[in-house]
């Protein structure tokens, strides 16, 4: 007569090793959508008017920001780096530059393409920046987060983290959705503002965006206006230099700041 013992461990371990089949599923559908993500965002990075001037965008004010001196003594964390395409823009630019990603196949693509381009001035780090991977208090002079807080579990304690390895007198650069851009209604608000030909390439980035918008993993969204914006980081220790409307639209909002030296 088998023993209780020998009764229960049965379904205990069909529950663990379904438990078991169902991460490694979850492993493989997240890493095939990061390796997707990847390649898509690769494909339209340059193509895409509004990526291009976002980045112009971004790169002026870490320009404006970064302390005199060479170029290669100014450290800049990009915080939720993905792919790396925006890392790319700024360690070009000739800043030592080091790109944190969360997930773990996007860096092995942004290192790929690193190993391709022989950046010395250019790391990729796999970790989360809320959980403290971005190293020492007062690591880098400058901070950039390129729409990233909206999807994260924890954006306050982004904020936190991203004043803590600031210098004191060090400059940051936030990009942020204000709200969820609807492809539809995106595609004809900016075929009446800038015609047929403008509205289909905005497609270019909106048809895939959406598609990775369903199937990731449902954390948040958290759209912030300017007021909340510049209020979150306030509580945060930031100073907020200035403001403006972003990206697809207006659909994001941009946030100039500091961590004061009298922080130090």
């Amino acid at each position: 007569m088998p023993s209780i013992g020998a009764e229960t461990r049965g379904p205990a371990a069909a529950e663990g090793i379904m438990g078991a089949v169902v991460r490694a599923l979850q492993w493989g559908l997240d890493r095939m959508l990061s390796v997707g993500y990847g390649v898509v965002y690769d494909a339209i990075f340059e193509r895409f008017q509004p990526y291009r001037d976002l980045q112009a965008d971004v790169l002026e004010l870490v320009e404006k920001g970064a302390p005199h001196g060479p170029r290669r003594d100014v450290h800049v964390l990009d915080v939720g780096c993905g792919p790396g395409n925006f890392t790319f823009v700024l360690a070009e630019a000739g800043f030592s530059t080091i790109g944190l990603e969360a997930y773990a196949a996007l860096v092995e693509l942004a290192r790929e393409k690193r190993r391709a381009k022989r950046l010395a001035n250019l790391a990729f780090r796999h970790g989360d920046l809320a959980e403290g991977a971005g190293g020492r208090d007062g690591s880098f002079d400058m901070v950039v987060s390129i729409h990233g807080l909206y999807v994260h579990p924890e954006p306050l304690t982004l904020l936190h983290e991203a004043w803590r390895v600031l210098k004191p007198g060090g400059h940051a650069v936030f990009v942020n959705p204000t709200r969820r851009v609807g492809p539809w209604s995106t595609f004809r608000e900016i075929k009446h503002r800038d015609g047929l030909r403008g509205a289909l390439a905005s497609l270019l980035w909106l048809v895939p965006n959406s598609i990775f918008e369903v199937a990731r993993k449902r954390i948040g969204p958290h759209y912030w206006d300017e007021n909340q914006f510049a209020e979150n980081l306030k509580a945060a220790g930031f100073t907020v230099l200035g403001t403006r409307r972003t990206f697809l639209n207006g659909a994001s909002v941009l946030v100039w700041a500091r961590r004061d030296v009298e922080d130090s």
